[in-house]
C-alpha cells in the first residue's frame, strides 16, 4: 500500500524510476535488465594509424625540413624540438581519439597556444601538425583477408582493401573492418527441454564467413551477435522438436537442420553457415543410469537373438545332414569313425558309444576284433 500511495502522491516525471533505483541500492540488488546480451558499445573510428602513414609523415617532415635548409632558413634546435614534438604528441592524441573531428580541434588548440606563446615558427608548426592530423591518417593498409567499409558524407562509398588506399581527409571514414576468413563460434543453448520432456544441455560450434562484407556492415548492427543468436535459436528448436533418443542416435540429421534453418537467415546478411557441429550433450545425473540400463538390456536382448539365430542355422544344418546320412550309409559309417578317431586322438581310455555301433562294428568287424579273438584260441589250444 505504501509503494501504490507515494506513486499516486509524487507525480513528477521520472520520479517513479529514481524511487525504485535507490530502493533497490539501499536493499543491495542490482536491477534486472530486460536485454541478455548486451554488446558493449564500441568507439568511432575514421581511420587506423599504421606504420606506413607514420612513414609518409616523417619523409614529409625531412622534404620540408631540407627546403628549409637549403633556403638558410632552418630552425633553432629548440625549435626544431618543438617542432618535432608537435606531431608527436598529435599522432599520440589520435591514438586515442582517432576522428577526423577530433583532428580539426588539436589543429585550433595548437593555433591557439602558439599564437598566444608568439611561437617564430608558427607557419611551419601548423603544417607539420596538418601533416600528421590528415596526411598519416589518410594512408591506410589492411591485409589480404580484411575488407575495410568506407562511408563518404555518411553514405556508403565502396569497399576498400587488402593493401594499400587512401582516404579522403574529412570525407571518408572506416565504418568497420571486415575479416573474410572462416570463423569458429562456440554457444551453448539453455537448459531445453526435448520432445518427450527430458532436460538437455547442448555444446555446439559454428564455422562461419562473411561473403558480403557491404550486407553485413550496412544491414546487420552486429552480424556476429546476430549469427550466435541465430545460431543459438535454431538448436533450441532443434532440441526441443525431437525426442532425446533421436537428438542422440540422429546428430548428423540435426545438425544438418540446423545449418539450414541459420543459413536461410543469414544469406541475407552476406553470410554463410559452413557446417555446425554438436560438441557436447549433457543430460541429468538421474537419467544416465536409467539410460545406462537401458543400452544394457539392448545389448543383452541383441545378444540373446544372435545366439537363438545361431541354433537356428545350426539346426538347419544338421536337418540338411541327417538327410544326406540317410540316404548314403558308407557316409553315416564313415562319420560314426570320425567321430570316434576323434575321440581317440584326445587321448581318452575309455569311450562310451550306442549298443548299436558297436554290433554294427563287430559284424562288419571293422577294427578286426573277430581276427584277434581267433588268434588268441589258436595260442591257447597250443
Amino acid at each position: 500500500m505504501k509503494f501504490k500511495e507515494s506513486t499516486r502522491e509524487n507525480k513528477k516525471p521520472g520520479f517513479f524510476a529514481k524511487s525504485q533505483d535507490t530502493r533497490q541500492k539501499t536493499e543491495g540488488l542490482e536491477q534486472p535488465q530486460l536485454i541478455k546480451n548486451i554488446h558493449p558499445r564500441q568507439k568511432k573510428r575514421d581511420f587506423s594509424l599504421n606504420a606506413i602513414g607514420i612513414g609518409f609523415l616523417g619523409i614529409g617532415i625531412l622534404f620540408v625540413l631540407g627546403g628549409g635548409y637549403i633556403t638558410g632558413s632552418l630552425p633553432s634546435l629548440m625549435e626544431l624540438g618543438i617542432l618535432l614534438g608537435i606531431p608527436c604528441a598529435t599522432l599520440v592524441l589520435l591514438i586515442f581519439f582517432p576522428r577526423w573531428s577530433a583532428g580539426l580541434k588539436i589543429c585550433i588548440l595548437l593555433i591557439c597556444i602558439l599564437g598566444i606563446t608568439n611561437f617564430p615558427q608558427l607557419a611551419l608548426a601548423l603544417i607539420f601538425a596538418a601533416m600528421a592530423v590528415f596526411i598519416t591518417p589518410a594512408v591506410q593498409r589492411l591485409e589480404e583477408w580484411e575488407r575495410a567499409i568506407v562511408l563518404r558524407f555518411g553514405r556508403f562509398h565502396r569497399t576498400r582493401g587488402p593493401g594499400l588506399f587512401m582516404l579522403l581527409p574529412l570525407t571518408d571514414r572506416i565504418a568497420q573492418t571486415v575479416d573474410l576468413r572462416i570463423r569458429v563460434t562456440d554457444f551453448s543453448t539453455q537448459e531445453t527441454l526435448t520432445l518427450d520432456s527430458v532436460t538437455v544441455t547442448v555444446d555446439a560450434l559454428c564455422f562461419w564467413l562473411v561473403w558480403d562484407p557491404e550486407k553485413a556492415v550496412l544491414e546487420v548492427q552486429n552480424y556476429e551477435d546476430a549469427v550466435i543468436l541465430s545460431s543459438k535459436t535454431a538448436l533450441r528448436n532443434a532440441v526441443s522438436s525431437h525426442d532425446l533418443t533421436t537428438f542422440l542416435g540422429h546428430g548428423e540429421v540435426i545438425q544438418k537442420q540446423i545449418q539450414e534453418e541459420v543459413d536461410r537467415k543469414t544469406t541475407e546478411w552476406g553470410i554463410t553457415i559452413q557446417h555446425i557441429e554438436i560438441t557436447d550433450i549433457q543430460i541429468p545425473e538421474e537419467l544416465q543410469d536409467s539410460l545406462s540400463r537401458i543400452a544394457q538390456a539392448e545389448r543383452e536382448k541383441k545378444g540373446r537373438i544372435l545366439l537363438a539365430d545361431a541354433e537356428i542355422e545350426i539346426a538347419k544344418k544338421l536337418e540338411a545332414a541327417v538327410d544326406i546320412y540317410a540316404k548314403n550309409e558308407p557316409a553315416m559309417k564313415l562319420k560314426i569313425l570320425s567321430i570316434l578317431n576323434e575321440g581317440l586322438k584326445a587321448g581318452n581310455s575309455m569311450m562310451l558309444v550306442p549298443n548299436s555301433i558297436t554290433e554294427n562294428l563287430e559284424a562288419k568287424d571293422i577294427f578286426g576284433l573277430e581276427a584277434l579273438t581267433e588268434l588268441r584260441r589258436e595260442k591257447s589250444e597250443k
